[in-house]
């Protein structure tokens, strides 16, 4: 257990951050998911509709640094190239 006040402050902080971290992470995969679903469903214009409402979630994920810039991109194109094959 910390015992000076910084180390104590330090852990607040990282408790605060990772309950938002966690839930924009959450938040990334429902739109993903949502997104997988429709491609499942082969409903080409609904699944390109989620997409274009998930993109803007997985880059905002990755500017505050939950995901890495490349992994949502590459999320993104592949979910692309899926829905475009329909």
């Amino acid at each position: 257990m910390a015992h000076h006040s910084s180390a104590k402050k330090r852990i607040r902080q990282t408790e605060r951050r990772t309950e938002v971290n966690r839930a924009r992470v959450s938040r990334i995969r429902t739109f993903v998911k949502k997104v997988e679903l429709l491609i499942a469903g082969g409903d080409k214009a609904q699944a390109a509709e989620a997409l274009r409402a998930a993109e803007p979630e997985l880059m905002r994920g990755a500017q505050a640094g939950v995901l890495h810039k490349n992994t949502a991109a590459r999320k993104i194109s592949r979910l692309a190239a899926r829905i475009k094959s329909l």
